[in-house]
């Protein structure tokens, strides 16, 4: 196909080393930053926190938060241009929400006679919500659809990614606490530019199963 899009999503792969005297652009991360802002979420609950690791004391935080597991990401820390964290909202309220719905009036998105009608779209939320409060699985959910967003933006942008799951969540907690403010990452994000010879993964063909045994037309 022909299509950028296809393009784009064609030439994305998880980059395996980078190049760290490169950086990507302050130009270039105003645009990131506003495309993150910019995900999609349910019922527009935007319950999350991108803390976007940058300067090279924080990439220190990052690389010591590496200290019991996954080791193998660690270098990532300090090469990649930068790291975002992904982090969720354990315990995300109604009140919380409120804050969400009064952006919606002010925007002028949601007419404001239809105020409380789009609060009562919290209960897909307390849906998800335990007696304790907790419903970050379904906030982690979301977190996720900003996560596919923001590798998508990078790919149309040339900028090389590496999805990481294998991030300690407790040391990361430890050495971010302020930021995340009581957010929980699980799922970071390195980006940057690949080590030439030295990135196996860089310019290898997809492996992807044929469409016709993942998508089904009916």
């Amino acid at each position: 196909m022909s299509q950028q899009i296809i393009k784009d999503l064609n030439i994305r792969y998880t980059a395996k080393k980078y190049d760290q005297t490169k950086r990507i652009s302050a130009e270039d991360m105003e645009i990131i930053k506003e495309a993150l802002r910019l995900s999609a979420s349910s019922i527009n609950s935007q319950p999350w926190k991108f803390i976007v690791i940058e300067s090279d004391q924080a990439k220190q935080r990052l690389h010591d938060s590496y200290a019991n597991k996954h080791q193998f990401n660690q270098p990532h820390a300090k090469e990649a241009s930068h790291t975002i964290l992904f982090a969720y909202d354990p315990k995300f309220t109604k009140d919380k929400f409120r804050k969400r719905v009064d952006a919606e009036v002010s925007s002028g998105h949601l007419p404001a006679e239809m105020y409380d009608t789009f609060m009562g779209a919290y209960a897909f939320a307390d849906a998800n919500t335990d007696q304790n409060g907790f419903n970050g699985n379904w906030t982690k959910a979301q977190v996720y659809l900003a996560l596919g967003n923001i590798m998508h933006v990078l790919a149309r942008m040339g900028i090389a990614s590496t999805p990481m799951e294998g991030v300690d969540a407790e040391l990361i907690g430890e050495q971010f606490k302020d930021e995340l403010d009581g957010h929980v990452c699980e799922v970071a994000l390195a980006m940057g530019y690949p080590k030439e010879g030295e990135d196996y993964n860089y310019g290898l063909p997809k492996a992807r199963l044929a469409a016709e045994e993942v998508i089904a037309v009916v």
